[in-house]
Formats: structure tokens, C-alpha cells, sequence
């Protein structure tokens, strides 16, 4: 019966070990479930990152975000001195066949010796430098015998003109132009007492 029963405790031992590795097999299996979850950030069981790890995620977001910054204050400055260089581009353009006719102009009046025509050539040339002036927005600031205008005029002179010339400009000098409404070159002009 001894053996008998050893048959029977053996089986049942066997069968209890058998129970306590599927137990165990289970159990390891939920804990890479668990592990799994909290490496993939699932919503049942999260793990909170550390405050070291916290840290390192903010400044390497600082980091990238200073450089992306950097980069792009790069990027708009080079933009603007290409801007500036390149800006006035389509006017250089405009006024180099004006060039062209100046040196023809020149050439000619060396080999001419008709003055009229030479003066008709002039006045063509300044009509068309005129133009283009006017096409970029300039135009010359009218002032002969209007009142003074220290916003756009400046008085190198005075002449006495009499009583109704008093605070008028009699003389321009030098032209002046503006760009729209912006001065950039100031009539001389000689101003009546």
C-alpha cells in the first residue's frame, strides 16, 4: 500500500507542480503585459516619468526649440540683406539704357555740328530718364512760385522781391523729388522777403 500510495502522492505532487508553473507561467505572463503597458504608455496601469527624465524631455525641447529659433533669425536676415541688395534692381535696370543714350549723345556730340539736333537729342535722353523716374514712383517737388514749404523745401537764399513776392519761392536752385509722400531729396530754393 506504500507503494500505492507513493503512486498517488507522486501524482498528486506532480499535478500540484504542474499547477504551480501554469501559476507561475501566468503570472510572468501578466507582468510583461504590465511591463509592455507602461512602455507603451497604455492608459490602464501609467508609470510617471522621473523628474530627471522630465527635465531632459523640457530641456531637450528647450534646445531644440532655441536652435529652430536661431535658425530661423539666420534664414530672415540673410533674407533681408538679399532684399536690400537685389531692391533696387528693376530701377538699375531702367535707367542703364538711359546710360546708353547718354553715351551716344556724347559720341555724337563730338562728330556733330548741327546744335539743334544735338539739343533735341538732350531733351529725348531727360524725357525718358524723366519717365522712368516716374514709373519708380519719383517726381520732382514743384515750388517756383509757391509759398515756402519747409517740409519739402530748403532756403539757401533770400532776395528781396517786394511785398508781393513776401514768403514765396522765387528760384529753385536745386530740384527736389519725393517717392510717394517721402522727401528724399529737399528743394533749394531762394525765397522772396
Amino acid at each position: 500500500m506504500n507503494k500505492k500510495m507513493s503512486e498517488k502522492e507522486m501524482d498528486i505532487n506532480a499535478e500540484d507542480a504542474a499547477k504551480r508553473a501554469n501559476d507561475g507561467a501566468a503570472d510572468a505572463t501578466s507582468a510583461d503585459t504590465v511591463s509592455a503597458e507602461e512602455v507603451t504608455g497604455g492608459d490602464n496601469m501609467s508609470v510617471e516619468p522621473s523628474l530627471e527624465e522630465q527635465i531632459a524631455a523640457w530641456r531637450d525641447k528647450y534646445l531644440r526649440l532655441q536652435a529652430e529659433f536661431d535658425n530661423f533669425r539666420k534664414r530672415t536676415l540673410k533674407e533681408k540683406m538679399e532684399l536690400v541688395e537685389r531692391g533696387c534692381e528693376g530701377a538699375w535696370k531702367a535707367i542703364l539704357p538711359i546710360l546708353d543714350d547718354m553715351e551716344r549723345a556724347v559720341v555724337a556730340s563730338h562728330k556733330s555740328e548741327d546744335i539743334e539736333a544735338l539739343r533735341q537729342g538732350e531733351e529725348l535722353v531727360m524725357k525718358k530718364f524723366e519717365s522712368v523716374l516716374q514709373a519708380a514712383g519719383i517726381t520732382a517737388i514743384e515750388c517756383v512760385g509757391l509759398p515756402f514749404n519747409e517740409e519739402e523745401q530748403e532756403a539757401v537764399a533770400r532776395f528781396a522781391a517786394g511785398q508781393d513776392k513776401h514768403g514765396l519761392v522765387i528760384d529753385c536752385v536745386q530740384r527736389g523729388y519725393k517717392m510717394g509722400e517721402h522727401v528724399l531729396r529737399y528743394a533749394k530754393v531762394v525765397v522772396g522777403e
